[in-house]
């Protein structure tokens, strides 16, 4: 995923700018003391972390946000006429305070808060969202955004230019430019309570995952988990100071641990604490808001011209509406829904044959289905896990492919600060050596990091602003106990491919202005470099560069390895089914209209997944309603399709790849040249034909996902 903050919402320099807000005394204490106050003098103008105090925030933010205030106030009470120079090109030049201050900020209080950055960043959502407005809805600004917009045949711009032109001006028009001023003044006020309402929402759901993980003192409960698993048990409990065992949530309905567990009522213990984690009615249930935020944004929607939420944030996409996005979905739905239905009578098969006397229920699906394979394909999670060490993966299969395809090579350095002793930093140089980025990682989970796993960047790649990105790739991968190795799934595995295919789009970046750099394309698009990546994990001169025993060295065995692939497309019925039904669930919050009576949210996802086909019991959606962070405060709404829609372009991306020769240098560098280096500088649909020579096609995707004997 590609993290979108509430600050960093929007793409390009007024997007990381400044908000609007009154001095205070916050700003008042902003001074040459503050780590901010001026660039960075470390290698990529990477943040200072070892000089930076939680205190020094808030007043840095608030100064930036004054100092952009001034900076757009110049530009539209500029006396000359508007230019494309002296408006749009001075506007990529502003708020680099604030991009400052906001980038570290929200990347630590994302991956390693604290009450108080989680009071910051309380504090500053209103007024973020307030000077989003302010800059959006000034009037002068926008009359020389449009003078120079009507000019656009005539200005003889490059290509990039024109594109940030074109940009520009829809992005001010969708963001309300021409409302009168009593329907502005009321979008400024819908958009600060939407802010302040996705912060409240965040931090509730780090204190539910939290306060919902599983506790017992009873080691008998936790019957099946490796001595390994049951050892970062102990260690949770621990670093709580609780006894006995914890098992922390992960952001996802199905956890982990539910394919080992073998005792029945942990199981069903465990996934209830998921399933409920933010609906227990106390200080961090969430409906509450969720119901609010779906309503404020049918309203702003409404206020702007569109019948609903996701017509408006489609507008700018490239499925352009949610009819399309809704017409692809549904497409997917009887194949994978039959799918899951064959793969239920399986697991149902094997708990009859064990005298169960149950139905399956989603909490026996991982642990039963584990077992289907073991028995289809002789194949245990826990036979594998060995050969998947962390760093094994990161140098010898996440860089190594890098290298392959593109010729970028990594030296892992000390002596950058981190906001956290786990993070880690490497320089990335390219293939002629010279450098290319900054790359941290912080992969282990811990209670005060968001769940999931995202992309970011601490510094964007700009020729204008003559800067190299620092871009950082974070996760919640098990922390094994002290002196025990970092084993993961295949699922991890998975992960670390895909956010660095993220990292690659942001380092790769090549581009005149930094409202178009690196990952600032549509949601549908942003998630295809990083989906792409992950086709490499199984890629076989990869995994055998990989997938060596912790312990011996040794290289997987061959029939291990010819297992896995043949399990591949294991379980795919489930894991569409999952995917699509938290899609569904997204487009049917964010299709209803202005007016619509309140939802109660478990009633209103029963309802949806009902209407969609996809209320399947033992296949509950990958995200419900009550801790969906991707579409209440990530900068998904709407937009969670984009991961099945980007996942039809990076399987016919790969495809392209199987016809051309696969992993070389060739394909990688033409790939780069023509897609991962482009960031929004042309029309994605274009840009994406023009590298393939086709329109994409969806049967790559069913093939890949087993759906499909072969392409058509």
């Amino acid at each position: 995923m590609l993290k979108y903050s509430n600050a960093l919402i929007l793409s390009g320099a007024i997007a990381l700018g400044a908000v609007y807000a009154p001095a205070t005394a916050a700003d008042s204490q902003f001074g040459p003391s503050n780590p901010f106050y001026v660039a960075s003098t470390l290698p990529f103008h990477a943040p200072p972390f070892d000089k930076i105090k939680d205190e020094d925030y808030q007043p840095a933010i608030e100064a930036g946000m004054a100092e952009q205030l001034s900076e757009v106030r110049a530009i539209a009470d500029n006396p000359a006429p508007p230019t494309f120079e002296n408006t749009l090109v001075a506007m990529e030049k502003t708020g680099q305070l604030f991009r400052r201050a906001t980038a570290a900020f929200f990347g630590v209080s994302q991956a390693n808060t604290d009450p108080v950055l989680q009071k910051v960043r309380t504090a500053e959502a209103p007024k973020l969202a307030a000077h989003r407005d302010a800059i959006y809805l000034n009037t002068k600004l926008f009359a020389r955004i449009a003078a120079v917009y009507k000019q656009r045949d005539s200005l003889n711009l490059d290509p990039e230019s024109l594109r940030l032109l074109d940009v520009t001006y829809d992005r001010f028009v969708r963001s309300g430019a021409n409302l009168s001023d009593t329907d502005k003044t009321e979008l400024k006020k819908l958009n600060e309570e939407i802010s302040t309402l996705s912060t409240d929402f965040s931090t509730k759901l780090l204190a539910a995952t939290k306060d919902g993980a599983y506790v017992t003192t009873d080691k008998s409960a936790l019957a099946g988990l490796s001595d390994a698993q049951i050892a970062a048990a102990a260690q949770a409990a621990q670093s709580r100071k609780q006894e006995g065992y914890v098992i922390p949530l992960q952001n996802t309905t199905q956890q982990p641990d539910l394919a080992s567990l073998n005792v029945r009522a942990t199981r069903e213990a465990l996934f209830e604490k998921s399933w409920k984690r933010a609906e227990r009615g106390d200080a961090n249930d969430t409906r509450d808001d969720i119901t609010r935020l779906a309503q404020l944004r049918a309203r702003r929607a409404q206020l702007l011209g569109y019948p609903n939420h996701a017509a408006w944030k489609l507008g700018d996409q490239m499925a352009k509406t949610p009819e399309a996005a809704l017409k692809f979905m549904d497409a997917l739905v009887p194949g994978a829904t039959a799918r899951a239905a064959s793969e239920r009578k399986d697991i149902q098969a094997v708990i009859d044959a064990q005298k169960g006397d149950f139905t399956v229920q989603p909490w026996d699906w991982d642990f039963y289905s584990e077992q289907v394979r073991k028995a289809k394909y002789d194949l245990n999670d826990a036979d594998v896990k060995p050969y998947f060490e962390l760093n094994s993966v990161l140098e010898n299969g996440v860089f190594y492919t890098a290298n392959q395809l593109y010729g970028i090579t990594f030296k892992e350095r000390k002596d950058i600060p981190v906001y956290q002793p786990d993070v880690r930093v490497f320089d990335v140089f390219d293939a002629d050596g010279k450098p290319l980025a900054l790359f941290y990682c912080d992969y282990f989970k811990r209670d005060n990091k968001n769940g999931g796993a995202w992309m970011n960047t601490f510094v964007d790649q700009s020729r204008l602003l003559g800067t190299l990105p620092v871009v950082y790739n974070v996760a919640n991968l098990p922390k094994p106990a002290p002196g025990e190795p970092a084993l993961i799934s295949f699922d991890g595995v998975t992960t670390m491919f895909h956010e660095f295919g993220h990292a690659l789009h942001g380092m790769f970046a090549n581009t005149k202005y930094p409202s178009l750099s690196g990952p600032a394309v549509a949601r549908d698009f942003v998630e295809f470099p990083s989906q792409f990546n992950e086709h490499w994990a199984l890629y076989p001169a990869v995994f055998a560069h990989y997938a060596k025993h912790y312990k011996t060295g040794e290289p997987m065995p061959a029939d291990l390895v010819a297992k896995i692939k043949k399990a591949a497309t294991f379980n795919q019925g489930y894991k569409l089914t999952e995917l699509v039904a938290a899609a569904q669930l997204d487009m049917q919050w964010h299709t209803l209209p202005a007016g619509a009576a309140s939802q109660q949210p478990d009633a209103f996802e029963k309802q949806a997944l009902e209407k969609t086909h996809l209320l399947l019991g033992a296949v509950p959606p990958r995200y419900r309603s009550s801790y969906f962070s991707h579409i209440w405060d990530s900068g998904y709404s709407a937009g969670y399709y984009a991961y099945l829609w980007s996942e039809m372009l990076d399987d016919d991306a790969y495809q392209w790849f199987e016809e051309h020769g696969g992993l070389t240098r060739a394909n990688g560098d033409r790939f780069r040249q023509m897609v991962l280096s482009r960031g929004n500088t042309e029309d994605l649909a274009k840009m994406y034909a023009a590298w393939r020579g086709k329109e994409p096609s969806v049967e790559p995707m069913m093939k890949y996902r087993g759906l499909r004997d072969s392409v058509q």
